[in-house]
């Protein structure tokens, strides 16, 4: 069961997906082919940034910056204090980056949602929709066929959710 809380309202209207096998939930994942790539690169240079003053200087347009300045954290960083994005408390818990397999629920039509996913639910991070592989053929032709594009690429799925700077085990 699909949660009731995303409307068809609100739903986006993607005419170009790219999807993968998303590592951290076991499942198939989308996201908007017009910036995954762009929101991947900044997400891999955040975490790629070797000083304080490197990562709060990354300029992001399509993800929040986990490091940007925090006027009211009283242990801010100096500028040239080595930067580790798995300290970031954000990263730490799970919220940073956002979770990929949340994606499906504004970008897959809500007919597919029902017929080819199931529901799921992390505590800390909220809804997603769990997509098992085996079902990835029968769903592609469904999005092609009402002309959605569609492109796997695994790499960059799991570029989106943090598995390029912290790889499952």
């Amino acid at each position: 069961m699909v949660p009731a809380m995303i409307s068809a309202d609100s739903q986006q209207q993607a005419r170009s997906l790219v999807y993968g096998h998303s590592q951290l939930h076991d499942s198939l994942a989308f996201a908007d082919a017009a910036n995954a790539a762009e929101e991947a690169a900044e997400i891999e240079a955040i975490a790629a940034a070797r000083t304080w003053g490197e990562a709060r200087g990354l300029r992001t347009r399509h993800v929040n910056n986990p490091a940007a300045v925090d006027d009211d954290d009283p242990d801010m960083q100096p500028d040239d204090a080595p930067f580790d994005i798995s300290k970031l408390t954000a990263v730490a818990e799970g919220d940073w980056p956002p979770m990929v397999t949340a994606r499906a629920l504004d970008l897959l039509p809500h007919d597919l949602q029902a017929r080819f996913a199931s529901s799921g639910f992390t505590t800390l991070n909220g809804d997603f929709l769990y997509i098992p592989a085996e079902r990835e053929t029968e769903l592609v032709a469904e999005l092609r066929d009402r002309g959605i594009e569609v492109t796997r690429d695994n790499t960059l799925i799991n570029a989106l959710d943090g598995r390029s700077f912290a790889p499952l085990d």
